[in-house]
């Protein structure tokens, strides 16, 4: 360990006292308690030193060892510790002392090297700049150096303690990352299990099962599963189906789960005091954005030690099986997320828009991309005409494909031509009267509710059929039970029946017009609704247009059912 003493060094063989600098880290994240751990690596280092140095400044920081060396040192977390040694800064504080040539110490030493830093490259880094600024690195667990000058030459670096020293960083990285990596193992077979971690999501709650651990038990421990909340989970299902039928924006839900509040209590954060006691758009983006709905337990959907980001799906931990009880389909959720794509920057609501430099409305925003770059098209207005336009920057290099080439620098289509052919498509192939008739069987109710429907008719036939083919007994009361019986039958099977057609009648409603009656009525002449009645009903068939500027042909899709056309 090199030490380039100069003529500006203050020694022992002055008899002036050896200045030294103290370097101290903890994290709360390794149970350590900073307030106990700190004072206890100040002590060690006192005891570690010779006599005639002195520890004149205190450097040290509450962050992970793991952290870029760049992000060391920024940290505010020792402000909220009551720890009782007086603070000179932090890593990056003494680093920049160290330069200067009005620095207090001549020596700068820590408990062990690897509170340095975690990570081999960044402790020799410091242990580096520090050594070029003539300040020398030590540790209490190691043997001290010889601190003051030899006569006749300068003190040289001995190659047992720099062996040493790499062994013992080597062997603190490799323990820290062997740590990491069995802890994520643990994490993923606990996931693969079904045990849920934190706080259950809105519309589950935590079933609480005796922790498995014996030691962890007696501290009063528990492992938890997810399971339905009677009031939440209703909740949730009713969201996705607003989102999967209506294809309504995250607001537009957040509208309508506010006007039944009692119905729908809005969600608790985990910390209360950030509750806003009603629904909002975040809210509910983050329950559609959960994959635990569909009953499979996942993991690692955000990284909690760099700010909570979110992680992207490759890197989920999911469970192989379903493991708690769904609360929507697969399918539900997946259409859920190709809503989320493909309305990504639109709005839900009819009408202007609260932008200030809005001066029309647009009856085809949000449905238009342009087949290039397949980009949502904009309105805009020239001359008073409204068109669609596409007009990317052509200079940016983000996102750029093989369209970029051929993208023409503008784009334009007339709004109305489009409409026309929008309409002439619903009148022609949707609302014809061959299709009207068949589309609420055919491709809006379930299988499941048809069938239900089925059966309980040929129920009631059998009971009519009892009812008309019983040969009475002679014996009066027993006559009268078994008409009783039968009747209070036919009533409880009648009664199913005509909940069940209810149901019917709702998917019919909501899963094909947008949840308006008026609209089958209304769409033989669908130029002469309004903006709000048009775009519930586009909304109602997933409505997509993409225009080709290489052809100028419009491709028009719509969704019946699940059955795309």
């Amino acid at each position: 360990m090199n030490f380039p003493w100069n003529d500006t060094d203050v020694t022992a063989s002055s008899g002036v006292p050896l200045a030294v600098a103290w370097l101290g880290r903890t994290s709360t994240d390794d149970r350590q308690d900073p307030t106990l751990s700190l004072p206890r690596q100040l002590t060690a280092a006192r005891n570690a030193l010779p006599g005639e140095c002195l520890i004149v400044a205190h450097f040290y920081d509450v962050e992970s060892g793991r952290m870029d060396l760049d992000a060391r040192g920024r940290g505010q977390a020792h402000e909220l510790l009551d720890i009782p040694i007086a603070r000179d800064g932090g890593i990056q504080d003494l680093l920049a002392e160290a330069e200067r040539p009005d620095r207090r110490f001549a020596a700068v030493i820590c408990e062990s090297v690897e509170r340095v830093a975690r990570r081999t490259y960044f402790g020799t880094k410091i242990e580096y700049e520090l050594e070029q600024a003539g300040v020398m690195l030590l540790a209490a667990d190691e043997p001290m150096p010889q601190l003051t000058p030899p006569r006749g030459g300068r003190a040289r670096k001995l190659a047992t303690p720099v062996l040493t020293r790499r062994v013992k960083q080597a062997v603190a990285e490799w323990y820290v990352l062997q740590m990491l990596e069995l802890s994520w193992d643990a994490f993923c077979e606990h996931t693969e299990q079904g045990w849920n971690v934190g706080k259950p999501c809105y519309g589950y709650r935590a079933k609480k099962v005796p922790h498995p651990v014996a030691a962890k038990l007696a501290e009063g421990r528990s492992k938890s599963r997810l399971v339905p909340h009677p009031v939440e989970g209703p909740t949730v299902t009713h969201i996705f189906m607003l989102r999967a039928v209506q294809r309504l924006g995250y607001d537009a839900i957040a509208d309508r789960l506010n006007l039944e509040s009692g119905k729908h209590p809005p969600p608790t954060p985990a910390d209360p005091r950030r509750a806003l006691g009603r629904w909002s758009g975040s809210a509910v983006r983050e329950i559609l954005k959960n994959p635990k709905y569909t009953g499979y337990m996942v993991w690692n959907r955000r990284a909690t030690k760099q700010g909570g980001k979110n992680n992207p799906p490759s890197e989920w931990i999911w469970s192989p099986r379903p493991t708690h009880e769904p609360l929507v389909t697969e399918e539900v959720f997946q259409a859920v997320t190709s809503t989320s794509r493909s309305r990504r920057g639109s709005r839900s609501t009819a009408g202007i828009s609260n932008h200030p430099q809005a001066a029309r409305v647009y009856v085809l925003r949000s449905y238009i991309f342009c087949d290039f770059c397949e980009r949502r098209m904009y309105g805009k207005s020239r001359m008073g005409i409204p068109y669609y336009a596409c007009e990317p920057d052509m200079r940016s290099q983000k996102d750029r494909g093989d369209w970029h080439a051929r993208h023409p620098r503008s784009l334009w289509i007339r709004e109305d031509d489009l409409l026309d052919l929008v309409h002439k498509f619903f009148a022609e192939h949707i609302f014809s009267a061959q299709r009207v008739r068949k589309f609420v069987p055919d491709n809006v109710v379930p299988e499941r509710l048809r069938k239900e429907l089925l059966d309980l008719e040929r129920r009631l036939d059998n009971v009519l059929v009892q009812v008309e083919g019983h040969i009475p007994t002679g014996d009066e009361e027993i006559d009268r039970d078994f008409r009783a019986q039968l009747q209070a039958r036919f009533a409880d099977l009648a009664r199913t029946r005509r909940t069940k057609a209810e149901e019917a009648a709702a998917w019919a409603v909501n899963g094909g017009l947008g949840g308006d009656l008026e609209l089958l009525n209304k769409s033989s002449n669908l130029a002469a609704l309004d903006e709000e009645l048009q775009r519930k009903l586009f909304d109602a068939f997933n409505l997509e247009l993409r225009y080709s500027g290489d052809t100028d042909e419009v491709l028009i899709r719509v969704t019946l059912g699940n059955c795309p056309e």
